[in-house]
């Protein structure tokens, strides 16, 4: 029999190592989230350190244990996103050069901060593995730099593991552990800590659902990995790790495969409850109990928010299309007649229902309108479903035509 990559005593010992270099993250109930769900929801907020994930656990955990020649040769990782800037920081901070390959796509955001804490990057390839290629072909093969793998590493596994510690620590009466995975460097330590102080504890992954390489790999199905955009880059992984899998395999009650819809409205719901910025890999877990609440009911659930590092465009498009999805901005259409006062008059009665009016436009040049008549296109904000449905109610007994839009911005557009 294989023996595991890491054990309970691995995670242990990474504990005190990386004590006093990362932040002991809090792990606090939300009373909305269980409310919501039917359960009692504890978060793990990873999105507070430093570098806002998860990641620099494992890579401080890789980075002390370098004997003192790897220490002079130098560290090299491959990442688009948070392990790049988790090595690039505590590397620096270590005075440890490190060198991170990134894809050319990468956006210019986060090759930036990678370079402003301390890394030097090298943009190449289209993909990640055309940079892991070069990786091992120039840095590690020429150059005898030192891999800081992402997740395929025993010693980032085990620091990656010390999240679950921490939470079990604080919160022994947890039930079931949700946590994110991708290429499963945090789910594998996350379990075998879990399973280490609570065996009949049960441990869920998540994945999103066009990236479901551990679920395909266990299923003995690759090709159920659909890839296609996603706003949870962080566990876009279309190849579990070799290390990792196997504990998977040996630990995970269930892998459950989450849509894009209900990781935005995840990523909505901390933002609005909780007042935190979580990315979408990092709200995966709340959007599982969204997705299938049944399967949580009256559990103590403890969920890892396990990054916050999300483009602002991003969220701010995000939480826009949340306001949209529970009707609290709305776009109408209204037939009118095109002649002066008719938009004070439109304006005033959605003003005397409480509607807030955010941006309107006339339209007149549309084939088969009358030469007199225009559409009024307005994009209004309202307190909820029933507020939406009032003011329409209001607008018609006014004598005015008017057309509920689906869609929001994108109708003005």
């Amino acid at each position: 029999m294989t023996e595991p990559a890491i054990t309970a005593e691995d995670i242990r010992d990474a504990a005190q190592l990386i004590e006093g270099q990362v932040l002991r993250t809090p792990c606090t109930p939300s009373k909305v989230l269980s409310r919501l769900v039917g359960a009692e929801i504890w978060l793990k907020f990873e999105n507070f350190q430093f570098t806002a994930s998860f990641k620099e656990r494992g890579a401080v955990n890789k980075l002390t244990r370098l004997s003192e020649a790897e220490r002079r040769a130098g560290v090299a990782a491959m990442s688009a996103g948070n392990h790049a800037q988790a090595v690039a920081h505590h590397a620096s901070r270590l005075g440890i050069r490190s060198v991170i390959v990134m894809p050319r796509n990468t956006p210019f955001t986060k090759v930036r901060n990678t370079r402003e804490l301390g890394g030097e990057v090298i943009l190449h390839g289209d993909t990640l593995a055309d940079s892991y290629e070069f990786l091992l072909r120039e840095l590690i093969g020429q150059q005898g730099m030192t891999l800081v793998h992402p997740y395929d590493d025993r010693h980032v596994m085990a620091g990656q593991g010390t999240v679950a510690l921490e939470m079990l620590q604080e919160v022994p009466q947890l039930d079931t552990l949700v946590v994110p995975i991708g290429g499963g460097g945090l789910f594998s330590g996350c379990a075998v800590a879990a399973h280490a102080l609570r065996p009949d504890l049960r441990v869920v992954g998540v994945e999103s659902a066009g990236y479901c390489s551990a679920y395909a790999a266990i299923q003995g199905e690759p090709a159920l990995a659909r890839g296609g955009p996603t706003i949870a880059e962080g566990i876009a992984v279309k190849g579990i790790g070799a290390l990792t899998l196997p504990l998977i395999r040996a630990h995970a009650h269930e892998l459950l495969r989450v849509e894009e819809a209900a990781i935005e409205r995840a990523v909505g719901l901390l933002a609005n409850v909780e007042k935190v910025v979580a990315e979408g890999a990092g709200a995966a877990g709340l959007a599982a109990l969204l997705a299938d609440p049944a399967k949580f009911a009256g559990r103590r659930v403890g969920l890892v928010v396990s990054g916050g590092n999300i483009d602002p465009r991003l969220l701010a498009s995000v939480l826009l299309r949340q306001l949209v999805h529970e009707s609290r901005l709305v776009s109408l259409s209204i037939e009118i007649e095109d002649s002066p006062g008719f938009l004070a008059r439109v304006a005033g009665c959605v003003g005397q229902s409480g509607g807030n009016i955010v941006q309107v436009h006339h339209e007149r040049l549309s084939a088969g309108r009358h030469a007199k008549s225009a559409t009024l296109e307005m994009l209004v904000e309202t307190q909820d479903e029933s507020h939406s449905n009032q003011i329409i109610a209001d607008l018609q007994a006014a004598g005015y035509v008017v057309r509920r839009v689906y869609g929001g911005y994108g109708e003005f557009e």
